[in-house]
């Protein structure tokens, strides 16, 4: 869980950096590209446990 929260509280601390200097969000801005970064993981972790 610990890794999980630093995880997000860097990401939060990006994206905060990054609109503080006018930069694009270095991540999709929309809820269909973050979507597509969860399928890619789950499509990942899918074939990883499969494959066992």
């Amino acid at each position: 869980m610990k890794e999980v929260l630093l995880a997000f509280l860097t990401g939060f601390i990006t994206g905060a950096v990054f609109s503080l200097i006018k930069l694009p969000i270095p991540a999709p801005p929309t809820l269909a590209g973050l979507m597509g970064i969860i399928g890619i993981f789950a499509g990942y972790i899918f074939i990883q446990y499969i494959k066992k």
